[in-house]
């Protein structure tokens, strides 16, 4: 590991945020309400991998942040053969979003390992979500402390795997890429994406997926204590 480091970028969702915990929870308070004859586990089943290829779009710019909204309640919808009104897909993408950000769950060892990095580098944030729901997730989960800054999607005019919000990050953060390093869930925004533009990377490898051997790669964030 290189000793220059002094600036460590985060990935928010899926990373240090618990997003799959965190979006069941919201929809099971909207079903119980919306749609109680729809068992949570079988929506969950459809919508995750959905959301993921919606996402996956989105970030490479294939598809609007309108489209992703409303595709990814549909597609989920079809899979369990319901029919649901754009009326009603509309509200309940609103409801989600509302209800997401109540919810703080982060990933096992989170705290402890940023408690661990603060007193030694830099910590930043770069995230493809949206700047209003970012802020909030990170609010409630008690993570803004631990910051020094927070570039979003929105604020760079572009999203990872795009080099611009790499760039855009590293400026705010008045460093360079010889000295930071990303660490995220997603071997192409995240990992790949930050390579390309220079940077070092750690994948965050939670669901231990299969990842090239050259890449480096966490399955806990408490490993993260073993390269920095």
């Amino acid at each position: 590991m290189k000793t220059t480091i002094t600036d460590v970028f985060f990935d928010l969702d899926h990373t240090l945020w618990d997003f799959d915990k965190n979006s069941e929870m919201a929809f099971n308070r909207i079903f119980k309400s919306r749609f109680p004859e729809i068992k949570i586990q079988d929506f969950i089943t459809h919508y995750v991998p959905i959301n993921q290829e919606c996402w996956k779009l989105y970030q490479n710019d294939k598809i609007t942040h309108i489209e992703l909204r409303y595709n990814r309640l549909k597609f989920s919808f079809d899979a369990l053969n319901i029919e649901i009104s754009d009326e009603d897909i509309n509200d309940i993408a609103n409801d989600y979003i509302d209800f997401l950000t109540d919810n703080n769950h982060l990933f096992d060892g989170a705290i402890e390992v940023l408690e661990y990095l603060k007193p030694k580098y830099k910590l930043h944030i770069i995230t493809n979500g949206f700047a209003n729901v970012q802020d909030k997730k990170i609010n409630n989960a008690a993570l803004s402390g631990y910051f020094n800054t927070i570039t979003n999607s929105e604020l760079a005019g572009v999203k990872k795997p795009n080099s611009i919000i790499f760039d855009y990050a590293l400026k705010a953060a008045k460093t360079s890429k010889t000295n930071s390093i990303m660490i995220g869930d997603c071997l192409d925004a995240d990992v790949n994406g930050a390579l390309n533009a220079g940077l070092d990377a750690i994948f965050f490898n939670e669901k231990k997926i299969q990842a090239p051997e050259n890449i480096k790669q966490i399955n806990h964030l408490l490993e993260l204590k073993k390269y920095l």
